[in-house]
């Protein structure tokens, strides 16, 4: 089929697909802090709204979007400047309600809006844009008419890569649930710790530059 690359770029693909799953991120950390405060089910969620995120960003770099986002230096200081503002207010949130992130009205804990909040942080990284510009395009020849349809698939086989990976990292991360709560003083920690890497990855957004 047209849209499939040749095996070697996929093998290559996938190696350095996995690596970067196991980068950590801001949506890593927003997976880890929702299993540790509801547990597997909270957890998934985030990741279902990442995921969502993904896919977004890989059909609008197939169409060319994402490059002319990238490539506008008001888009991207814009969008930078969303980004940090809003994980500096996942940051404040984690602070203020603890680790079960309670970050919309509604329901303690609601799957909606933990799938929210994971599609928020991915939209609104510019760091995923770049991925899809800088990225992919190294594993796609610009001169192939079926250059687009090979970077939606690639985009998207991401997901079958990143996926699995993140969903053992939930499992694992869960098992220690039990003890972690048990535990009122170190969760309260552990609350620290996210709020200060949300702080981190805010600052390192603000100071990302166009590729």
């Amino acid at each position: 089929m047209s849209f499939l690359p040749s095996l070697p770029v996929l093998a290559a693909f996938s190696l350095a697909g996995a690596l970067l799953a196991l980068t950590p991120g801001p949506d890593m950390a927003l997976f880890l802090s929702c299993t540790i405060g509801g547990g597997r089910r909270l957890g998934f969620a985030a990741m279902a709204g990442a995921t969502s995120g993904l896919v977004v960003h890989a059909l609008l770099a197939s169409l060319g979007l994402s490059a002319v986002l990238a490539a506008s230096p008001q888009a991207f200081a814009a969008l930078k400047i969303a980004g940090a503002v809003y994980l500096l207010w996942l940051a404040v949130q984690m602070l203020r309600h603890g680790s079960a992130l309670n970050v919309a009205a509604g329901p303690r804990g609601s799957v909606f809006s933990t799938w929210a909040t994971g599609l928020g942080i991915n939209l609104l990284n510019p760091k995923v844009i770049l991925f899809y510009v800088t990225f992919l395009p190294q594993f796609v020849d610009a001169a192939d008419p079926h250059a687009g349809g090979k970077m939606l698939f690639l985009g998207l086989y991401q997901l079958f890569v990143g996926v699995p990976i993140c969903a053992l990292i939930i499992l694992a991360a869960e098992r220690f649930i039990g003890a972690l709560k048990a535990r009122p003083g170190l969760m309260r920690v552990i609350d620290y710790c996210f709020a200060g890497l949300m702080g981190a990855f805010a600052a390192r957004l603000l100071l990302a530059q166009r590729g």
